[in-house]
C-alpha cells in the first residue's frame, strides 16, 4: 500500500466536521467544462464526520487529487467530446457512459463492457453528447466493487445555444431554471474498502462481501452528514470537493439533477414543496417533439434508481400560508405588477400580505434551539439567541430539511442524524449570502 494512503488513513478527520458553516449559493453546479478531459484513476482516502477513514477509488482531473466522486463534467450538445483515463490502481479498470451512444475507445484491451486500461496504461474515450441532459459515468470493469470502490460520477450536457443568464436544462421554455444543484446519491460497505485496503482487490472473501452488501453510510456528492453542509472546496475534505448545501429565494426555479450512482434505490425527499419532474435518463418527459415537458408530474419525493437520473424543477414561493412570511411589523407594500399575486421584489404571496402569524410563539425559557432557528419566524428575521443556540443561519433564512426517506440511511454508522441529509436554505431576495 502507497504510505501517502496508509499515513492519510491514520488522520481522523472527525473533529474538524464542527467546524461547518453555512454553504454560498451555488447557482451553477459546479464542475469541469469542456470537451476533453484527462482523469487519472487511483487509490486516495475519504473521510467521514464520525472519524472514520476509507480507501477509495477515485479520479483525478489531470492528474491533481483524487475526488470522490468523480469530477463533474459539464459539457455542450453536439460537441464530440474526449476522455482519457490513465489507470494507476492495481487492478484494470475502464469507463462507461450510459445514454452516449457511438462510444469509441483507443488504447488498451477489450473489456467485458469497455475498452480497459491495464495498471500504468491509457484509454482514451471519445463520443458525441447528442442530447441534453443528466447522466453519469461509470466504471465498466468489475462494476459491483469499482462503482461500490468510488469510480463513478455526473456528465451533464448543456443544450445547444445554452445561455447562463436565462439557462435552460432542456431545448424548452418549460425546462428554464435560475438555480441548480447536483445530488449523487452513493452508498458505501465499509467491510469491501477494508478487505481491499489490507488483503488486495483479489481478496478470496471479497466476492462473498458483495454478495452480501450492507452499507452504513450513505453520501450525497460524496460527502455524509453533516460535512453535506460545508462549502464546496472545504480543505478538510480534500478528497470530497463537492458539498450538497442548497439555497434558493422565494418563486426561484431550482433545477434539482438526482443521480443514482450506487447500488441501492434511494427516496430522496425534498420538505417544501413538491418538484415537478421534467426528465428522467436524459429523456425530456414529451408525448411528441416540440411538445416540451407536457408529461411532467409533481412529487414529494425523487424515487432514485440505481444507475437512473432524474431532472425534477423545485420551486418554494410561500403561497396559501395564511400568514406574511416578512411579518406585519415591516413596513412595505405588496406591488405585483405583473398579475402573478406575488410582489415584483420581495417575492411575498400578495393575498397573504399583512396576515400576522397563526400562532403565539414561546418566551425564550419554553424553547429548545436548533443550530437554524435566527431567532425569528419570518424570513430574513433574526432575534437575539442565548449564548451558544443558533449560529448555522445568519440570513434569517426559512430551512427546510432534504433527505432519503429510508431512515437508516440518515445516519453514520448507526449514528443519527448523518447519512444523507442536507439542508435547503430559502434566502430572502437581496439577502447577502455567505
Amino acid at each position: 500500500m502507497n504510505p501517502r494512503i496508509l499515513s492519510r488513513l491514520h488522520l481522523g478527520l472527525a473533529a474538524l466536521a464542527l467546524l461547518l458553516a453555512v454553504a454560498p449559493a451555488q447557482a451553477a453546479i459546479p464542475g469541469l467544462e469542456g470537451t476533453a478531459f484527462w482523469l487519472v484513476a487511483r487509490e486516495d482516502v475519504l473521510s467521514t464526520p464520525d472519524g472514520g477513514a476509507f480507501l477509495f477509488w477515485g479520479l483525478a482531473p489531470d492528474g491533481t487529487l483524487t475526488q470522490y466522486p468523480g469530477p463533474t463534467l459539464i459539457v455542450p450538445q453536439g460537441a464530440t467530446v474526449s476522455v482519457q483515463l490513465t489507470n494507476e490502481l492495481p487492478v484494470a479498470t475502464s469507463l462507461t457512459f450510459p445514454g452516449q451512444r457511438g462510444v469509441q475507445a483507443v488504447g488498451g484491451a477489450p473489456g467485458p463492457l469497455a475498452q480497459e486500461a491495464a495498471p500504468g496504461e491509457t484509454v482514451t474515450y471519445t463520443f458525441v453528447a447528442e442530447a441534453a441532459g443528466t447522466y453519469l459515468y461509470q466504471a465498466g470493469s468489475r462494476p459491483d466493487l469499482q462503482i461500490e470502490m468510488g469510480l463513478v460520477g455526473a456528465l451533464i450536457v448543456r443544450p445547444a445555444g445554452f445561455n447562463p443568464l436565462s439557462p435552460q436544462a432542456y431545448p424548452s421554455a418549460d425546462t428554464a431554471y435560475e438555480r441548480e444543484n447536483l445530488f449523487l446519491l452513493t452508498e458505501l460497505d465499509m467491510r469491501v474498502h477494508d478487505m481491499v485496503l489490507f488483503e488486495g482487490p483479489l481478496a478470496p472473501g471479497l466476492d462473498a462481501l458483495l454478495a452480501d452488501f450492507q452499507p452504513v453510510y450513505w453520501f450525497i456528492n460524496g460527502r455524509a452528514a453533516p460535512d453535506t453542509m460545508a462549502d464546496d472546496l472545504v480543505p478538510w475534505l480534500p478528497t470530497q470537493p463537492y458539498g450538497a448545501m442548497t439555497h434558493t429565494m422565494p418563486g426561484e426555479r431550482l433545477l434539482m439533477r438526482v443521480i443514482g450512482a450506487g447500488r441501492d434505490l434511494h427516496p430522496f425527499h425534498h420538505h417544501g414543496n413538491h418538484a415537478r419532474v421534467i426528465a428522467r435518463d436524459g429523456q425530456l418527459l414529451s408525448s411528441a417533439v416540440g411538445a416540451g415537458a407536457d408529461l411532467a408530474m409533481d412529487v414529494f419525493t425523487v424515487q432514485s434508481v440505481p444507475g437512473a437520473t432524474t431532472d425534477a424543477i423545485f420551486s418554494w414561493t410561500g403561497e396559501k400560508l395564511g400568514w406574511d412570511i416578512y411579518g406585519t411589523e415591516v413596513a412595505h407594500d405588496c406591488m405585483d405588477h405583473d398579475g402573478d399575486q406575488f410582489d415584483d421584489h420581495t417575492r411575498e404571496y400578495c393575498p397573504d400580505h399583512g396576515k400576522v402569524l397563526p400562532t403565539v410563539m414561546p418566551g425564550d425559557q419554553e424553547m429548545a434551539y436548533g443550530g437554524f432557528w435566527s431567532g425569528s419566524p419570518f424570513l430574513s428575521a433574526g432575534a437575539e439567541l442565548p449564548p451558544g443556540e443558533g449560529g448555522l443561519n445568519p440570513g434569517g433564512a426559512f430551512v427546510h430539511m432534504w433527505h432519503s426517506h429510508t431512515e437508516r440511511e440518515m445516519t453514520n454508522n448507526d449514528v443519527f442524524p448523518g447519512g444523507m441529509m442536507t439542508m435547503l436554505m430559502v434566502e430572502a431576495p437581496g439577502t447577502p449570502m455567505p
